[in-house]
């Protein structure tokens, strides 16, 4: 399989992992993905956008709670990746403030600066109720995803559908192909999948693999570096208490 070049930068924290001689096709097809579909600007929540919704219609996979949740984990773990923020227990902590490029980091960055004293929960909270149209819009800004209205009168909503669907199936593709065939993932895709396995996607994303894959999956997150693990535990609390509360309500 081809693997497109990646523009993440930083470090999320790559395991150190043997990798598993036996391979295993993966139980989705999977469709023929161009080395240069996904492009040098993609950044972890675009692609955790593409994980979350269906790559040819743009609906959902998730409640719309840990969509929004596992977006702000992925706006957070970028600016961890990029060396402005790092993780301590339930703190979150700015380490540089110094502008990104990238507009939407540069905002996200600004609201932890100007209210140091918030954990991470809290944060993920915060973020949770606008990541959504925020990371949609760039993906948009970027040609990535089209706007549609779907329903009738007064019940239509957005969907964001994506522009290429090679391009919105090969995170899935990627991961799936990777975590089938026991092979390392790197620190950009450990990250991704943690984002993953801490919004309960993983089921769909490994649906039909052997208990083995799933383990393989846990032990290479487990191994990430401490800060990122300390994010995902947290991600992972918040969408835990949400789940319970969309079950019983």
């Amino acid at each position: 399989m081809n693997t497109p070049p990646h523009g993440a930068s930083g470090e999320y924290g790559a395991p150190h992992l043997p990798e598993h001689a036996a391979r295993v096709e993966p139980a989705r097809p999977v469709r023929a993905v161009d080395s240069a579909a996904t492009p040098n600007t993609m950044r972890l929540a675009d692609e955790f956008f593409y994980l979350a919704h269906d790559d040819q219609t743009g609906r959902p996979r998730l409640f719309e709670s840990a969509t929004g949740h596992g977006l702000a984990a992925a706006l957070l773990a970028e600016l961890y990746g990029e060396g402005r923020v790092t993780f301590e227990g339930r703190q979150l902590r700015v380490t540089d403030t110094s502008p990104p490029t990238d507009w939407l980091q540069h905002l996200v960055l600004d609201r932890l600066v100007a209210e140091p004293r918030h954990t991470t929960r809290t944060w993920l909270a915060f973020l949770a109720t606008t990541a959504y149209e925020q990371v949609a819009t760039r993906m948009w800004q970027l040609g990535l995803l089209q706007p549609q209205q779907v329903g009738r009168l007064w019940r239509h909503r957005t969907v964001y559908v994506p522009t290429d669907m090679n391009t919105a199936a090969w995170s899935w593709a990627r991961l799936s192909f990777q975590l089938r065939n026991y092979q390392r993932l790197n620190a950009f895709d450990v990250a991704l999948a943690g984002v993953a396995l801490h919004t309960q996607l993983s089921p769909i994303l490994l649906d039909g693999t052997p208990l083995a894959v799933r383990a393989f999956l846990r032990q290479q997150i487990e191994q990430a570096h401490p800060p990122l693990r300390d994010l995902l535990a947290d991600l992972g609390a918040v969408v835990g208490g949400t789940v319970l509360s969309h079950r019983t309500s």
